[in-house]
């Protein structure tokens, strides 16, 4: 009767209608003989959206979390040294695992709004003469704070010092929305979910793991069951799984696939960053905001983290904008809480979208007490999205009007 409460956080995201009605159908057979005829083009399709040929993507019932300790646990070895940055929630809780997995650990603490530190992770490879160092950890798109890594300038690095350690990536927030190339920037494990970019509810996590890491693989003694990749791997090839397949999210993932793959990534990616652009165009026009990420050279296009002005409580920014704008705007996380809020942008959305967040998010702040003049930023964003309408989009709709 009043409409929807409007999603506008970093995951779970908007799910297309395509997608909801692929899911929604009959439990089936996961044991069915023409099953493996579904799961084996699907399992080639994912390699497509991680830009990989080699190597393999596993699917495992469970989250981003689940996808990182299979990564962990399946290619190194207890006390194994891992090289990882912390900066912010996600980063930090997987600095958490490998720790509480037995990893020697040798951590970089960086400033939050500031990404993986390259020029100190060369300096740690460069000194590493004895290449203790089995792994180097990358969050590439840190949710918590709206800030985006360049994992190919950590992949320079490890060239440059001829170093053999794996390249592990956390790419949640990134893969399927913004430019990843797993193969071009020698990643070796790369770890998504589907509640992101894929369109998806939670439910699954995903891996793509390069062929060096499978020779890894079998060097590994980590102790690991539900998440071992032998046991996934014996399945697979046929085309079925070691346990119960949550089968109607991979049907929604069939679809999430054929829609990413049929614009095309290149296409998937550019939109992300023209959404993102109006979103960072509003923001410059709320007088005291402030993204997180400290720079252009930070900024994500697939979340952006907003500090509120001084003497506003960001809680009260989304508790306002929730109850009384019925729009959902994700929370500061650990120590940027009550400090900032979030907007999500990425997965099923448009401009126009957008453009009811930010009106959600100005009312929401001149509420709580912000001098914000009301339209500004959502003026701002309307022109930046004018003014970058894909060029096909603009011949159909000249043609239209014609």
């Amino acid at each position: 009767m009043n409409g929807n409460t409007h999603l506008f956080i970093p995951g779970p995201t908007n799910i297309p209608e395509e997608v909801r009605r692929a899911m929604n159908v009959p439990m089936e057979d996961m044991r069915a003989p023409d099953f493996g005829e579904f799961i084996s083009p699907l399992l080639a399709d994912l390699k497509k959206v991680f830009r990989t040929e080699t190597g393999r993507v596993f699917v495992f019932p469970g989250s981003g979390t689940g996808a990182w300790e299979s990564a962990i646990t399946n290619t190194l070895n207890t006390g194994d040294r891992v090289l990882m940055s912390r900066f912010g929630q996600f980063s930090m809780l997987w600095v958490d695992m490998a720790e509480r997995l037995g990893l020697d650990v040798d951590v970089i603490d960086v400033d939050w709004g500031k990404g993986v530190p390259v020029e100190d992770y060369a300096a740690r490879l460069a000194a590493d003469k004895a290449h203790e160092i089995k792994a180097v950890f990358a969050t590439h798109n840190e949710t918590a704070t709206g800030v985006t890594s360049n994992i190919a300038a950590i992949r320079a690095a490890l060239d440059a010092t001829d170093h053999p350690a794996l390249l592990f990536v956390d790419g949640v927030s990134s893969i399927g929305s913004i430019e990843f190339e797993m193969e071009d920037w020698g990643v070796d494990l790369a770890v998504a979910g589907s509640q992101k970019g894929l369109m998806l509810p939670a439910g699954l996590g995903l891996l793509a793991v390069s062929e060096k890491a499978l020779a890894a693989h079998e060097r590994a003694n980590m102790p690991r069951c539900y998440f071992s990749f032998a046991d996934m791997i014996r399945l697979n090839d046929t085309g079925y799984f070691p346990y119960t397949p949550p089968t109607q999210l991979l049907r929604g993932l069939r679809v999430s696939l054929d829609m990413l793959l049929d614009a095309g990534m290149e296409s998937v990616w550019d939109r992300h960053h023209r959404l993102a652009s109006g979103v960072r165009a509003a923001v410059a026009e709320w007088q005291g905001c402030r993204l997180v990420a400290d720079g252009p050279e930070w900024h994500s296009d697939t979340v952006s983290a907003i500090y509120a002005p001084d003497g506003i409580d960001a809680r009260h920014v989304i508790e306002t904008a929730y109850h009384k704008y019925q729009t959902s705007l994700g929370s500061g996380l650990a120590k940027l809480a009550g400090r900032a809020f979030r907007i999500g942008h990425l997965g099923s959305l448009n401009p126009v979208m957008l453009c009811g967040a930010l009106s959600a998010a100005e009312m929401a702040l001149c509420d709580a007490g912000a001098a914000i003049t009301p339209g500004q930023g959502v003026a701002a964003a309307q022109e930046a999205f004018r003014l970058t309408t894909p060029p096909v989009q603009a011949r159909a709709a000249a043609a239209r009007a014609a």
